[in-house]
């Protein structure tokens, strides 16, 4: 049937509705199809899946957790984990929204998130899901909440253990598009493991993996001081890279080559970095705890040599080259002076020099990032600089955090 509007009318009326929409007229669903000829799907925050030392236990109660995204957009769509579940995980319904702080989300901005077109899900035991695309505008920099409720009784197993965010915990019931949440809280990540962005073709994702470092252990909660973060702030401050997001796939305590807290960088690095939408260069920080932890836990089957941690980055090089990633290594940092017998003797740094000086020579490398230069004290090397110490003398403070950002060249993420 033919419209009953004047030809010239049609226009000025679609042009209003896609003013008043915010969405040019178009679902988000169809709004992300037509445009993903010119763009492309971009990671723009992550948190690496661990095995929660002891699941959280929820009881038909909603989670309100807040990521600080690096690089921003106009579409988005979150990746849920089950990676560590017994059996299949019930998504009752999700929503994703700007961030006010506190548990709140910015009036007007919460939008539902579906899974091929349904509100609700059961991921599988070891699986993760991707929610639809949905249009919202997300600052360079911006907080997001992302809130889940999850229906019954249900023990998660999967976290993030450091999160450094607050994350809200409802009391009973569906409260996904709340205003508020102001239930109990936790400072880890539950099943949310990604957040990604419609982004310029040419917009790309750098991945630091690495242990408690690169997580950010002891840097200010809900303040995005680690170095990862620090780094997005600078990549976003210089034009020539605004298009690169950052990150952090660091889990504290972990190792290249065994498993200990969290899944070792080595074998999840086809999960944390090749499988991360738009990722084109790693950025890798390992091999102290495969070194010191042997000692410190008694468990001496699982001493590693210097050739032997030299060997698994080989290893990541070779991986990150075959699916086309840049590969840049970090020198190790000084840890002399943690409280615990055992864990740093002068033996062991014997071989952190070892491992740093093959880091610094071998060119295995596209290029190195001298950490250990950066953060060392000049007057006791093995010891961290007094100025970056968070006072446990192995992780730095904020401003240890933020040296090292500035100690990256930003050139690395503008090669091609």
């Amino acid at each position: 049937m033919r419209s009953a509007l004047p030809r010239h009318v049609r226009p000025l009326l679609i042009a209003v509705v896609a003013v008043l929409s915010g969405t040019d007229g178009l679902p988000s669903t169809a709004l992300a199809k037509d445009s993903v000829g010119s763009r492309h799907w971009v990671a723009t925050w992550a948190a690496s899946p661990q095995r929660a030392p002891v699941p959280l236990a929820i009881d038909g109660q909603t989670l309100r957790q807040v990521v600080n995204v690096s690089l921003g957009g106009k579409t988005v769509r979150v990746r849920l984990s089950n990676a560590y579940g017994t059996g299949s995980l019930v998504i009752g319904a999700a929503h994703v929204a700007l961030s006010a702080g506190n548990g709140a989300i910015l009036e007007g901005t919460d939008r539902v998130l579906t899974f091929g077109g349904s509100a609700a899900i059961a991921i599988p035991a070891g699986a993760f899901a991707v929610s639809d695309p949905v249009t919202l505008g997300v600052a360079d920099l911006g907080d997001v909440a992302v809130s889940l409720y999850l229906p019954g009784t249900v023990a998660l197993s999967t976290q993030h253990e450091t999160a450094l965010h607050t994350t809200y915990v409802s009391a009973s019931g569906d409260f996904t598009s709340a205003a508020v949440i102001a239930g109990s809280t936790r400072e880890s990540y539950y099943v949310l493991s990604g957040l990604e962005v419609l982004a310029a073709k040419r917009a790309r994702a750098v991945v630091a993996l690495g242990d408690s470092v690169t997580d950010g252990f002891h840097s200010t909660l809900d303040a995005n001081h680690n170095y990862p973060s620090q780094l997005a702030a600078r990549l976003q401050s210089d034009p020539s890279t605004a298009q690169v997001s950052v990150l952090n796939q660091g889990v504290g305590g972990n190792r290249l080559l065994h498993d200990f807290v969290g899944t070792g960088g080595a074998a999840r690095f086809d999960r944390d970095v090749l499988a991360q939408s738009g990722a084109a260069y790693v950025l890798v920080l390992q091999g102290n705890a495969d070194l010191l932890l042997p000692n410190l836990t008694g468990n001496l089957a699982e001493v590693v040599t210097v050739a032997d941690l030299i060997q698994g980055h080989r290893q990541i090089i070779e991986r990150a080259h075959a699916a086309g990633l840049k590969a840049y290594g970090s020198t190790l940092f000084p840890v002399d002076g943690y409280p615990f017998p055992g864990f740093w003797t002068p033996a062991l740094e014997a071989k952190r020099q070892a491992f740093n000086q093959w880091m610094r020579t071998s060119n295995a490398y596209d290029a190195v990032i001298d950490f250990d230069q950066v953060l060392r004290d000049p007057a006791q090397p093995s010891r961290l600089h007094p100025a970056y110490d968070s006072g446990d003398h192995v992780h730095p403070n904020d401003a240890g955090y933020r040296a090292m950002a500035a100690a990256i060249d930003l050139t690395l993420f503008t090669r091609d």
